[in-house]
């Protein structure tokens, strides 16, 4: 995946902010607020995990492929409506290219 298409996805979801809520399914869920919002994630994450386990059993991953294609789309929607952008998160993983995981939880927990 391209940071060009996340630029676009992140592009429409921004227009869809303002548009009315009959107007598209984004629109609709930025309307009702970010609790729907983490429900739609929470929900997609959910099929994204059960995906998961049947595509280990089966070898198929299209289905795994789909459902976390509507769970990053989603985790956008939330993104968008902190306006925080896909960058901040790129930058995020950028910042821990080469970092050992373990060293980058350490650095977390003494905060």
């Amino acid at each position: 995946m391209t940071t060009d298409t996340l630029g676009r996805i992140a592009q429409v979801l921004a227009e869809r902010k303002q548009a009315s809520a009959d107007s598209s399914y984004v629109a609709s869920l930025y309307h009702k607020g970010l609790n729907k919002i983490l429900e739609k994630v929470g929900e997609e994450a959910t099929e994204t995990i059960l995906a998961a386990k049947d595509a280990q059993i089966s070898g198929n991953t299209d289905e795994l492929i789909y459902e976390t294609a509507d769970l990053w789309f989603h985790s956008m929607i939330m993104l968008s409506a902190l306006d925080v952008g896909p960058q901040a998160v790129l930058d995020e993983l950028e910042r821990r290219f080469g970092v050992s995981g373990h060293a980058e939880k350490a650095s977390r927990n003494q905060d």
